[in-house]
């Protein structure tokens, strides 16, 4: 399958191979589960389905499900995963992802506790937000507006956390996150702090290009001040036209495909006679071609293969390859 993507979006999945199952690996996981109960500021899940972690509400267990609390935890855990051969993933809001009905093997990590906090600082030219990798976007967006500061407004729907946003560059209505970033701290694979500013990164269409294996923590964001009446103007017109253009209601994860140079993805999906297009509980949604909806109780390989037969047809009738933009994750077959 294509598009098994090692670390992108709301969802981080590390290149560290996995363990395979024998008595070596009974006594590898006993051992590393000691050693989890000992690191301050952990919560250890095991066998944790994850569907009620993502957006589109799919997705099996996972091995271990751990909700970091602070950037010392996060230190601690990351090269102790690493040292036990474990397979890593950080998960935010399960926006941008799709994970397989059968789960996640390995380690899946939930920032929370101090990662859902911002800070906001005003100077004589604008304004400057502290953000917790683990802190809504859409929160984030309507906070800004209320303080009068803009910026932010293109992100107003993005159902992400500050992290996976900053991670794929995420964008809309013309704008990305590298046009409000400042600085990006984080933990490295071996439990290091790394910082870099806004110069030393290499933003691209829906990367960032961050060192393999960090996890981001903080971002700061540098706003401009404005009329707090026309920012709020301009945000409900930008959220009216996101409920006029998206589906609403029924669970998603967003764009499925990512745009092709001069054209949408959305047009030729609808242009290729799928709008509307439903293989078990998903559905290529009738009102936005690029997006997929969960009707209620659609399994992960529902939603796959109706993205194999949207990347089909356009290549058939347009000759245009679709690349995902959604990233597939966990244990699927053929893998």
């Amino acid at each position: 399958m294509e598009d098994r993507v090692k670390g992108e979006g709301d969802f981080q999945y590390s290149s560290t191979p996995t363990l395979h199952y024998s008595s070596e690996l009974f006594m590898a996981v006993s051992e590393l589960a000691e050693e989890l109960k000992l690191i301050s500021g952990l919560k250890v899940k095991t066998n944790e389905p994850l569907a009620r972690y993502t957006s589109m509400k799919i997705g099996g267990p996972a091995d271990y499900f751990l909700g970091v609390d602070d950037a010392a935890a996060l230190s601690q855990l990351l090269p102790l995963l690493g040292r036990h051969g474990m397979v890593i993933c950080l998960l935010g809001n399960g926006s941008n992802v799709l994970i397989s009905d059968r789960g996640v093997r390995g380690a899946v990590i939930h920032l929370a506790g101090v990662f859902k906090r911002v800070e906001w600082r005003d100077d004589e030219t604008g304004g400057w937000a502290d953000v917790g990798a683990a802190y809504p976007v859409t929160q984030l967006v309507r906070e800004a507006v209320r303080r009068g500061y803009a910026g932010l407004e293109f992100a107003e729907g993005i159902p992400g956390t500050m992290g996976g946003a900053l991670v794929m560059n995420a964008g809309a209505y013309g704008s990305e996150f590298e046009k409000v970033v400042d600085q990006v701290e984080g933990i490295t694979a071996a439990g290091e702090a790394a910082r870099f500013t806004r110069t030393q990164m290499n933003f691209t269409y829906r990367e960032s290009n961050l060192p393999p294996g960090m996890v981001v923590t903080r971002v700061r964001l540098r706003l401009s001040k404005d009329d707090a009446g026309r920012v709020t103007s301009k945000l409900r017109e930008l959220v009216a036209r996101r409920k006029s253009s998206q589906p609403s209601g029924r669970p998603n994860s967003g764009s499925m495909f990512r745009n092709p140079p001069g054209d949408y993805a959305g047009r030729l999906i609808e242009a290729a006679g799928l709008k509307g297009k439903r293989i078990g509980q998903a559905q290529i949604s009738e009102r936005h071609a690029n997006f997929i909806v969960n009707l209620g109780g659609a399994k992960a390989e529902d939603v796959h293969q109706l993205m194999e037969l949207a990347r089909a047809e356009v290549k058939r009738r347009f000759g245009i390859e679709l690349a995902a933009e959604v990233k597939y994750v966990g244990d699927w077959p053929g893998d």
